[in-house]
């Protein structure tokens, strides 16, 4: 039985890639060393899948920023604005893609389906001259090659990369992206043609778009793409790969009938129905990659369940075309749990990072081939059994607080526009009010003090010491600046989900199990094994320290429980509903410690809220019912006079804007800049909104700095569609990836626009 993995982690165990990116970003380096350190990496992921046994090892999954992007360099699509003029695409565009520059902004940026992940979004029209620019697939499979490994190419499907994209500003957004298809497949063409050249035997496209609700034309475009492109694969195995989800069973159909396929993955965790549509029907002769091990989670896999499993599918499909996998690219895990030193050795039994999932997806397909770990399986029964039966897991009290909430809706007892009349007296803020999401830049002395305290390498009184002055001068800032609603920068947080999973109960973290969220920016998420409950205040400390510092209204910034629950590693063993509701009282009961320290404007954060979202949409309404009441029970016994902040970022809204305004939040920040300020259109449409709300001015994820008149004209775009009351001033997200150097003439430019309006309000 052979085995097959979708895709690795390229960040490293201990972030290697991250910190080659940076140093190169900053000058540090040159090419030839982040080149040298990813083309290590990339040597140690397939030697290892290679050791572990796995027959179909990837390739061409490895990026400098994400797959998409790559994708985009390979057409050579690039927007004209960056001035490429042909040729092998080098890191100096491909960055300023991904980052913007200097003198032009970046492009933009959205989630991967319902992950954490984002992905440059490709932006085309019917001008754009696709060209040959990065060969950097047909590399990649001979670097394997030289190494001895015959890998499997894998290419971002040419439909997939087409729904993705958007039309480019100055495109009617009424151009169809697949008209596009003839000219994309004639690069397709020539990569196919380069890696058969170069002696591959198979193909991967991936094709996750599949998992989605399509209409008919579209799904006709992959029965066009691959029949245009089946003399070219012909004489190669062609592998199609989904994720995420079920697929729906007219797209099962579609790319089923495709005679120039030979294989078909498909995810069997999160889309378990799809095993229906497998029994009722499998092509003769086509192999099955039965992606059975979760690439999503890090639980350790049921491997009699998954035995089972496979065992069913082997009668249809028969023994020598069924092929074990995990179930999508283990990208989005940690990385290996061997890096892992203080974790307790019982809820360590319980995980398996990507390393083990290798071993895991090996051990399946060796089973079925007669040879079974017996021992392997046996230590996997145990310690399923442990977790199932451990009483760390279970908290009573938690969970019947739990269950008395679905009595109630959780509304707060007025309306918003009574609120925000009895907040204004209260703050007596300007119009157009200025603030900032939260974090200000991490410093490398703010980092070293975290690290030297976690450490015991410096005192309690110590660290207290430097984090106050920290927020002592974050705050002389913001006051300097002339900023209206302040924040503490955050210097006490390494992570906006890490820090208040540490001190609720039910959480556990890791030393080392980073994931990849674009670029060089990397997070760690907690991993929620129990149930949750708060045992002490977690933010009032420093929050009343920095309200101490000023007069003005410092916000107290919690992160929400829908984003705590998208953020971590989530217990498999209940519904996430009930986690979330778990952590949304825990919430509460610091939203409510806040107000009676004092602090009159809460943010709780919910920037992974759309995140969530199902990616079918007769699952929208569930999830939105459930994620917009755990929002509202955190801030529901609060006063009418303390303002309910929440933020979103980095997905697409429009389609749940009637779920944000369900919130009930005073007001609300989110991105907006980075995406065109498609955010607008929906208030064009007619869409009312009466909570207050800042669509954010400038992205901050590009070291550009905007000039003063964008700004300007951003605000007055806003006020085109939005009441000037309701309107904030506001950058997309935190600045905590930014520098110093980058935030102080940002913000000064931000707050001379805003003031320059108020102006011209007054006149």
């Amino acid at each position: 039985m052979a085995s097959h993995i979708v895709g690795y982690p390229r960040v490293g165990p201990k972030r290697e890639l991250k910190f080659a990116l940076e140093s190169f970003w900053d000058g540090k380096s040159r090419a030839e060393d982040l080149k040298k350190v990813s083309t290590d990496l990339r040597a140690s992921i397939w030697k290892q899948q290679a050791g572990a046994g796995i027959k179909y090892i990837p390739s061409n999954t490895f990026s400098y920023y994400d797959q998409v992007l790559d994708a985009t360099a390979t057409l050579g699509a690039v927007p004209p604005r960056y001035g490429w003029t042909g040729g092998e695409i080098e890191f100096d565009t491909y960055f300023s893609m991904a980052r913007g520059n200097a003198s032009v902004p970046a492009m933009e940026m959205t989630k991967w389906f319902d992950t954490n992940y984002h992905f440059i979004v490709p932006e085309l029209g019917p001008d754009v001259n696709f060209t040959y620019s990065s060969h950097k697939a047909v590399e990649e499979y001979k670097e394997a090659k030289a190494l001895g490994i015959d890998t499997i190419p894998v290419l971002i499907g040419p439909v997939s990369y087409l729904l993705l994209s958007k039309p480019a500003k100055g495109v009617d957004q009424s151009f169809s992206l697949l008209s596009l298809l003839p000219k994309v497949l004639a690069i397709y063409k020539e990569v196919v043609a380069d890696l058969k050249a170069a002696g591959a035997s198979w193909i991967q496209f991936d094709e996750p778009t599949l998992v989605l609700d399509l209409e008919s034309h579209k799904l006709q475009a992959f029965t066009d793409a691959y029949t245009e492109l089946a003399s070219t694969l012909s004489g190669l195995n062609v592998l199609i790969e989904t994720y995420f989800a079920d697929i729906p069973a007219e797209a099962y159909k579609t790319i089923t009938s495709l005679s120039s396929v030979t294989a078909y993955g498909f995810d069997l965790v999160r889309g378990t129905k799809t095993l229906d549509l497998i029994k009722g029907g499998f092509p003769s002769g086509k192999y099955l990659f039965a992606g059975v091990v979760d690439g999503r989670n890090i639980w350790a896999n049921d491997l009699a369940a998954s035995i089972s499993t496979l065992q069913a599918l082997e009668g249809i499909v028969g023994k020598d075309k069924l092929v074990v996998s995990t179930s999508n690219s283990l990208l989005h895990t940690a990385v290996d749990l061997v890096n892992e030193n203080k974790l307790d050795d019982e809820i360590k039994s319980w995980l398996a990072f990507a390393a083990q999932k290798v071993v895991e997806v090996n051990a399946l397909a060796n089973a079925l081939s007669g040879n079974k770990d017996e021992a392997f399986f046996s230590a996997n029964a145990a310690a399923l059994a442990s977790r199932k039966s451990s009483p760390r897991v279970n908290n009573e009290a938690v969970q019947k607080a739990a269950a008395a909430l679905k009595g109630s809706d959780h509304r707060r007892a007025t309306t918003v526009s009574a609120r925000l009349d009895a907040q204004q007296k209260k703050l007596n803020l300007p119009i157009l009010p200025t603030t900032t999401i939260g974090s200000f830049p991490q410093t490398v002395e703010v980092r070293r003090v975290r690290r030297e305290y976690k450490a015991k390498k410096i005192s309690e009184e110590e660290y207290v010491t430097a984090i106050t002055e920290e927020i002592r001068k974050v705050v002389e800032l913001q006051e300097e600046l002339d900023i209206d609603v302040l924040v503490h920068g955050e210097p006490e947080r390494n992570d906006m989900v890490e820090y208040f999973g540490e001190q609720l109960s039910g959480f556990a973290f890791t030393v080392n199990g980073w994931v990849q969220s674009y670029g060089s920016r990397c997070v760690k998420p907690p991993i929620i094994y129990g149930d949750v409950s708060r045992p002490n205040a977690m933010t009032v400390f420093w929050s009343s320290k920095a309200q101490s510092l000023t007069k003005r209204p410092m916000k107290g910034m919690l992160t929400g429980p829908v984003t705590i629950l998208n953020w971590s590693f989530v217990r498999d063993d209940q519904p996430r509903s009930e986690t979330c509701y778990q952590i949304a009282l825990a919430i509460k009961d610091e939203v409510e410690d806040l107000e009676k320290a004092g602090i009159n404007v809460i943010q709780i954060d919910e920037a992974a809220l759309r995140e969530g979202l199902p990616l079918r949409k007769s699952e929208h309404a569930h999830y939105l019912d459930w994620s917009v009441h755990s929002f509202r029970i955190t801030n529901v016994g609060v006063q009418d006079t303390t303002q309910i902040h929440t933020h979103m970022c980095y997905s697409h809204f429009n389609d749940i804007i009637h779920s944000i305004i369900d919130m009930d939040a005073d007001v609300i920040t989110i991105e907006n800049s980075r995406s065109d300020e498609k955010l607008l259109s929906v208030f064009r449409e007619g869409v009312k909104y009466g909570a207050g709300i800042g669509p954010g001015v400038y992205d901050i994820h590009s070291p550009r700095i905007p000039p003063t008149e964008e700004i300007y004209d951003r605000i007055n775009k806003m006020l085109a569609v939005l009441e000037k009351n309701i309107l904030w001033v506001n950058p997309d997200c935190g600045l905590k990836t930014r520098k110093y150097t980058e935030v102080k003439p940002a913000l000064t430019n931000l707050v001379t626009a805003a003031k320059r309006i108020r102006n011209e309000l007054a006149k």
